[in-house]
């Protein structure tokens, strides 16, 4: 079986895609859709064994170890993240995307949520990205053009339970603003996208206390279910892609509508609602399999 894109085959030969934290969940299933697409995706992570698993699907799913490559680095540290774009090009000599996926983030309300705790998750979800994308630029894009995707969240209206998380993805929804304007007339677009409730294989890392709330989420999206790997994957590619020519500094929401309209709206049963799941791999979380 192969990745069932709605793109056209062949859409992103030739090029290069860098994906940070592409050892699971929404980064796993964007690399396995752009390499299924032509590219050579770069995988980043701090754990080897995820990175090389995913690696081997690429090339089992591809016919070819070409197709990818893995890169082990810590994107807050700001030595490693310069020399990983480095190792990038030295190997590939282009880069012409930037998936800029990497974060995480634990359960906490804002009260006890200690200092090292807090720059912990900001500089996971903000500095990390930005120490991403400015190297990007700086070693390749500035002189050749190219496409940035980051990844935020759901945070409008603030993020109960996770304010580190919240603050540091409207940090970087600002960022991607501000990158759009300065490096636009570079040929480099920067956009974002902000996944809502996806059933990802990060669901399973909150703690068993969380699983009837994470059960509970489909029931506050006027969809009325959660959305999937592929449907967040598949936003991200078109961004990466030249149908997105003109778009530069926007954030795309992937959440079923559940950022808008508040709790006051009654939602009723949904109908007439498919989701769209491309990726061959794909599997649900172990919390919402009982």
């Amino acid at each position: 079986m192969h990745y069932a894109s709605v793109f056209k085959p062949g859409l992103f030969s030739g090029q290069v895609h860098i994906v940070t934290g592409g050892g699971s969940g929404i980064g796993r299933c964007t690399a396995h859709e752009l390499a299924a697409l032509g590219a050579h995706v770069a995988l980043v992570g701090r754990k080897e064994e995820k990175l090389q698993a995913v690696a081997r699907e690429i090339a089992e799913d591809t016919g070819s170890s070409d197709n990818c490559s893995f890169h082990v680095c810590d994107i807050r540290e700001e030595e490693q993240v310069k020399s990983t774009v480095k190792q990038v090009l030295d190997t590939s000599g282009r880069v012409d995307g930037l998936v800029n996926n990497a974060g995480g983030q634990f359960p906490a309300p804002l009260a006890s949520i200690n200092q090292k705790g807090w720059e912990t998750v900001v500089r996971t979800n903000l500095t990390g990205g930005f120490l991403m994308a400015r190297e990007v630029y700086g070693q390749y894009m500035a002189k050749n053009g190219g496409a940035i995707v980051n990844i935020v969240a759901d945070m409008w209206g603030g993020m109960p339970g996770m304010g580190h998380s919240g603050a540091a993805r409207a940090g970087m929804v600002n960022l991607t603003q501000t990158a759009a304007v300065e490096w636009g007339t570079s040929g480099v677009r920067v956009n974002a996208v902000a996944p809502g409730w996806i059933a990802s294989s990060g669901m399973d890392n909150y703690p068993p206390s969380m699983k009837s709330m994470i059960i509970g989420l489909r029931d506050g999206v006027p969809l009325k279910r959660l959305g999937n790997e592929s449907e967040v994957s598949s936003a991200i590619v078109f961004l990466l892609s030249p149908a997105a020519a003109f778009i530069s500094g926007t954030t795309v929401r992937i959440d079923g509508a559940a950022s808008q309209g508040g709790r006051v709206w009654p939602l009723p049963p949904a109908r007439n609602n498919a989701p769209f799941n491309g990726f061959h791999r794909a599997s649900t979380p172990r919390v919402l399999q009982d």
